[in-house]
């Protein structure tokens, strides 16, 4: 699968959070965020793996309890089912993989 960036159809989720999922597969799917500065992803688990890769901007993660400032270059790792949230200082891009695929971040 490939696909060309596209700046349509962006989901809005939560207040100030738009996500996109791109491609997908089998086993895995990418999904790209376009976080607004003074958002909050709120606390959640869920039982795929999440890993990270900060585009641009600047939030705080927090993961499993512990706080980390996520800022361009910066990537991460989530094992499913661990609790991690998000403030975002600056309005910030993000892209994320989750494995297996999130039957709710598939394009409809």
């Amino acid at each position: 699968m490939f696909a060309k960036f596209d700046s349509q159809g962006f989901l809005t989720p939560i207040d100030g959070i738009e996500m996109k999922t791109s491609v997908y597969g089998e086993n895995s799917l990418l999904t790209r965020f376009h976080l607004q500065k003074g958002s909050v992803l709120p606390r959640h688990s869920h039982p795929q793996e999440q890993t990270g890769f900060m585009v641009s901007g600047k939030m705080k993660l927090f993961i499993d309890g512990k706080e980390f400032l996520a800022e361009p270059g910066d990537t991460w790792s989530i094992k499913g089912d661990v609790e991690h949230w998000a403030e975002v200082v600056d309005d910030s891009v993000a892209i994320e993989v989750f494995s297996p695929i999130r039957e709710d971040y598939m394009p409809k």
